[in-house]
C-alpha cells in the first residue's frame, strides 16, 4: 500500500471520480454544434487570451513532461534543470519566431498552413502522417503511464488494474475529443493548470519552508543525498554512461527547444486566436504559465532528492518518474493531518488531470488532421455536418488502437516513445514550417523531402539508440543492437531535415523555385501580417 493511508487512496479515488464527472459535464455543454466546423475545429476563436494563453500551456506540458521533468531534476539535478529550462525556451521559440504566422495562414490543422503556399492533396496527406506519427509516440506514453501512475496513488500490482486504467482513461480521451472539440479541451487544459500550479507551488513553498527558505541548503542536502555530491550540481551527469556525454546533451537539448515547439497538438493553438495582438497576448500568458511551472517542478525535484534520497527514487521507479509524488508525500513528515492529506489528493488529481488532458487534445488534434486533410480535401463538397461527424469517428479511429497498443508497452521503458515524438517534430515539422513560412523559393517537392526525409532519418537511427537497447532502461534490456553514440537523434537528424527541405527545392531546377517564389510573394501579406478583416480589429 502507498500514499498516506486508506484514507489517502479513498480521497484520491472520490477526486478522481469528481474531476471527470465535472470535466465530462463540461465537454458536453460547450460541445459544439454538430453542423458549425469553425466551433469545433476553433472554438469560434472565442476564447479570451488568458484561457487561451492557459490553454496553450495546458497542451505544452503533458503528464509526461511533470514526471519526467520532475524525475531527471531529482536523479541528475543540473542536468534535469536544464531540461525544465529548455522547455521554456521551446515556447519562446514558438512564440517569436512561429505563433503569429501559424495564426495567419492556418485555418484548422498543420495541413492547412502548409497548403496555403503549396496547396495539393499530396502536401495534406503526408502533413496528416507526419502529424499522427509524431503524436501517437507521445499518446501511449500518456496511456501507459496511467496504470503505473494510479497504482502507485491507489496502492494496487495487479497487471489487469493497471490494464483497465488504461482502458478507461483512454475511453474518456476519446469522448472528450470527440464531444468537446477545441473549446472543450481547452477548458480541461485551463481547469488543470489551475490545479497543477495551484498546488504546485503550495508543494514548493513547503519544501522550501521545510529548508528555512533557504536554497542553498535546499540544493546542499539534494547533492549530500543524491550520492555523487559536487557532480549533482554540475552538468554531466545525465549522459556520463554514453561515449559522448556533451554532444548528447546538445543532441537532446536541440530536439526538445524545436521539438517542442512543432508538435502538432500544440501548434494547433495558434489557429484559435482571433488577431495577431490577441495571438501574442496568449503566448505571454502561456509563457509566464510554463515559467512557473520550471521553478516549481525544480523546487519539488530538488526537494524530492533533499528529503527522500537518490537511491529511496531509483527504487520506486528507476527513471525517477514518481519523484514529483514522492516529493509532494515526503514534505509533510510521518505525521499526516486531514489538510496535509487533502493537498496531496489536490496534487495527485492535478497530475491526473493532466494526463487526460494531454491525451485528449493529442487525439483531437490527429482526428482534426485525418478528417480534414485526408477525407473532407478528397470529397469536394462535403457538408460541415458530414465533416464534423467524420472528425468524431476519426477520433475513435485513432484512439482506440492508440488504447491496444499502450496496454501492450505499459511494461516497458517509455522514454523511447517520448524521445520519438520530440524528434520526429524537431527533423520534420519544424524545417518544413520555417522553409514554408519563411523561404520564398521553397518547393513543393522540397515540402515533401523535409517531412518524409526527416522522420525516415528519426526512425531509421532512434532504433539504435541507447534507449531501446543497450542498457538496464532501455525498452529492451536483454537485447543490445545500439549503435548510435547518442540518446536522441537530434544532432543528425535535425540537420537532415534542413538538407532534405533544400536539396527538394535545389535539385528539381530553376523554374520550380522562381514559380514557389512568385506563390510566396502572393500570400506573403497574408504569412507577415494576416488577412486584412483581422487587421481591422
Amino acid at each position: 500500500m502507498t500514499g498516506f493511508g486508506r484514507t489517502a487512496e479513498a480521497w484520491s479515488l472520490v477526486a478522481f471520480c469528481a474531476a471527470v464527472t465535472v470535466t465530462l459535464l463540461l465537454c458536453v455543454l460547450t460541445g459544439p454544434d454538430q453542423d458549425d466546423l469553425d466551433e469545433f475545429y476553433t472554438g469560434y476563436r472565442s476564447l479570451s487570451p488568458l484561457r487561451n494563453g492557459l490553454a496553450i500551456a495546458g497542451d505544452y506540458i503533458s503528464a509526461a513532461t511533470v514526471l519526467t521533468i520532475g524525475g531527471v531534476i531529482a536523479l541528475c539535478g543540473y542536468d534535469g534543470v536544464v531540461l525544465a529550462v529548455s522547455t521554456l525556451l521551446s515556447l519562446l521559440v514558438l512564440m517569436f519566431l512561429l505563433a503569429e504566422p501559424l495564426r495567419n495562414t492556418g485555418r484548422f490543422t498543420m495541413g492547412d498552413a502548409l497548403a496555403r503556399r503549396m496547396p495539393g492533396r499530396p502536401v495534406r496527406v503526408v502533413a496528416c502522417l507526419v502529424t499522427i506519427a509524431s503524436l501517437v509516440p507521445m499518446m501511449l506514453v500518456q496511456l501507459a503511464s496511467t496504470g503505473q501512475l494510479l497504482a502507485f496513488i491507489l496502492g494496487f500490482s495487479s497487471t489487469p488494474l493497471k490494464t483497465g486504467c488504461i482502458v478507461g482513461a483512454g475511453a474518456l480521451m476519446i469522448v472528450y475529443a470527440a464531444i468537446g472539440g477545441m473549446r472543450g479541451t481547452a477548458l480541461l487544459h485551463i481547469l488543470k493548470m489551475v490545479a497543477l500550479l495551484g498546488s504546485g507551488v503550495v508543494i514548493a513553498v513547503l519544501v522550501l519552508r521545510t529548508f528555512d527558505f533557504r536554497p542553498s541548503s535546499l540544493f546542499g542536502a539534494a547533492a549530500e543525498r543524491s550520492g555523487a555530491g559536487g557532480a549533482f550540481l554540475r552538468s554531466g551527469l545525465q549522459f556520463a554512461g554514453g561515449p559522448h556525454p556533451r554532444l548528447d546533451m546538445v543532441s537532446t537539448q536541440f530536439a526538445i527547444v524545436l521539438g517542442g515547439a512543432c508538435l502538432p497538438h500544440v501548434t494547433m493553438r495558434m489557429y484559435t486566436a482571433d488577431s495577431a495582438r490577441q495571438v501574442r497576448r496568449s503566448m505571454s500568458w502561456a509563457v509566464s504559465s510554463v515559467a512557473l511551472f520550471v521553478l516549481v517542478i525544480t523546487v519539488i525535484g530538488v526537494g524530492a532528492t533533499a528529503l527522500v534520497g537518490r537511491a529511496g527514487i531509483a527504487a520506486q521507479d528507476p527513471r525517477g518518474n514518481t519523484a514529483y509524488l514522492l516529493a509532494s508525500r515526503a514534505v509533510f513528515g510521518e505525521h499526516v493531518s486531514r489538510p496535509e492529506t487533502l493537498l496531496f489528493t489536490a496534487v495527485t488529481t492535478a497530475i491526473f488531470l493532466t494526463l487526460l488532458a494531454s491525451v485528449a487534445s493529442m487525439t483531437l488534434s490527429c482526428a482534426n488532421s485525418l478528417a480534414h486533410d485526408v477525407i473532407a480535401s478528397r470529397r469536394s463538397g462535403m457538408t460541415p455536418v458530414a465533416e464534423s461527424t467524420v472528425a468524431r469517428v476519426s477520433a475513435v479511429a485513432v484512439g482506440a488502437p492508440v488504447i491496444l497498443l499502450a496496454a501492450l508497452v505499459q511494461h516497458r521503458s517509455l522514454q523511447p516513445l517520448a524521445t520519438l515524438s520530440f524528434c520526429l517534430a524537431a527533423s520534420a515539422i519544424a524545417p518544413a514550417l520555417v522553409y514554408s513560412l519563411f523561404w520564398r523559393r521553397f518547393t513543393r517537392t522540397g515540402l515533401l523531402c523535409t517531412l518524409i526525409g526527416g522522420s525516415t532519418a528519426v526512425l531509421v537511427l532512434m532504433p539504435g539508440t541507447n534507449l531501446v537497447s543497450g542498457s538496464p532502461t532501455a525498452a529492451f534490456p536483454d537485447a543490445d543492437f545500439n549503435w548510435f553514440p547518442f540518446t536522441t537523434t537530434g544532432l543528425v537528424s535535425i540537420p537532415l531535415g534542413f538538407a532534405f527541405g533544400w536539396l527538394g527545392t535545389m535539385l528539381p531546377g530553376r523554374r520550380a523555385r522562381q514559380e514557389a517564389r512568385a506563390r510566396y510573394e502572393a500570400v506573403e501579406p497574408l504569412i507577415l501580417a494576416g488577412p486584412r478583416r483581422r487587421l481591422r480589429q
